[in-house]
């Protein structure tokens, strides 16, 4: 499954074009690498996203076959590693808070 498909998918993003920019702005790492939207998806990937105020990192659980996945079932798809909210501002960047699951 595709990279931006599969964010929306497990509702790591809201919107597939969400995914997109954030993939080629270069704010998602596969594996420790910046992937394009288009790159497959394989279970034990590790994906860290780094979003405006926040960073997760997730590990691929399970590949959907197809992209209708219940809401109930999005949560079995990733296993959330890390979360850390990132301070915004002058200095932004700095990590102000890190939860580890």
């Amino acid at each position: 499954m595709r990279l931006d498909v599969f964010l929306k998918v497990s509702r790591l993003c809201p919107r597939r074009t969400l995914a997109q920019e954030l993939c080629d702005a270069g704010f998602v790492l596969l594996n420790g690498r910046p992937a394009k939207s288009a790159h497959a998806v394989t279970v034990g990937d590790e994906l860290t996203i780094r979003l405006r105020d926040r960073e997760i990192i997730a590990r691929v659980q399970q590949a959907p076959a197809n992209r209708n996945v219940s809401r109930r079932d999005a949560d079995q798809l990733v296993e959330i590693v890390s979360e850390r909210t990132i301070e915004s501002g002058p200095r932004s960047g700095r990590l102000i808070q890190n939860r580890e699951r």
